[in-house]
């Protein structure tokens, strides 16, 4: 989370207001960040839900890498107009969740993949806030990257443990 709360949101183009904002979630009030990673988990049930596995796996990592480039674009634009790393810029959280969610299918069994796909969630959105190992380094890359790779380093985290319990538990 940026400590850039407080900043005016001057005018911005509306596409890159759309884009970064995660559809609008980075306006909620409280917790925008929980809120855009929710989003991000119901589409990607969504997707589960009507998609086989292999294609799911595929489609998740499609949304990964295009998410991530066009977040960094994204990010670096509305970083001209509201700061740098605005708080309303949640499309780094879409991508976030979907990392851990790259394990937590499993074929058939609808209530594990969703207790799997919120464990993901839940630990991604800890690691996000607490920024440990290096997360917070991230921030330092330019250009809008840097509002995306911290996430795509909690993802990868959350994707670890949620690997560790799966094979654990599941």
């Amino acid at each position: 989370m940026s400590d850039n709360n407080n900043h005016p949101l001057g005018e911005a183009p509306w596409f890159h207001v759309i884009l970064s904002t995660g559809f609008g979630t980075g306006f909620v009030p409280g917790a925008p960040g929980t809120v855009g990673a929710f989003l991000a988990l119901a589409i990607w049930y969504a997707i589960y839900l009507f998609v086989s596995s292999s294609a799911l796996l595929w489609i998740t990592i499609g949304l990964i890498v295009v998410t991530t480039v066009v977040g960094a674009w994204t990010s670096k634009v509305m970083e001209k107009y509201w700061g740098e790393d605005p708080r309303t810029v949640v499309i780094d959280e879409f991508v976030g969740t979907w990392i851990p969610l790259l394990v937590a299918a499993v074929p058939g069994n609808k209530l594990t993949t969703a207790i799997l796909a919120f464990l993901g969630f839940a630990l991604f959105r800890i690691i996000d806030i607490t920024k440990p190992l290096g997360c917070r380094k991230m921030e330092r890359f330019g250009n809008g990257w840097g509002v995306m790779l911290d996430d795509v380093l909690a993802g990868t985290y959350a994707l670890l443990i949620l690997l560790a319990v799966r094979w654990a538990f599941v």
